[in-house]
């Protein structure tokens, strides 16, 4: 689940489409840079500083957009 992500880790996350961004993919891989708390409570991540791996782009992610954690085989 999205509570195990921790920075170092790769993930695959739900595309979430921007205003006049065009709609070619569905879901993109990245590693997890930084993990940000919830107001309450920061040991529960609920954003995450993801770095795509195909663009090299950093992004703010919500946590319920992380479908995946990639481990090692």
């Amino acid at each position: 689940s999205f509570m195990d992500v921790a920075p170092g880790m790769t993930v695959i996350v739900q595309h979430d489409f921007q205003i006049g961004e065009k709609r070619d993919k569905d879901w993109w891989g990245g590693m997890s840079i930084q993990c940000g708390g919830a107001a309450r409570d920061p040991s529960i991540h609920n954003l995450f500083q993801i770095a795509d791996v195909d663009t090299g782009e950093i992004r703010w992610v919500n946590a319920d957009l992380v479908s995946h954690i990639v481990t090692a085989p």
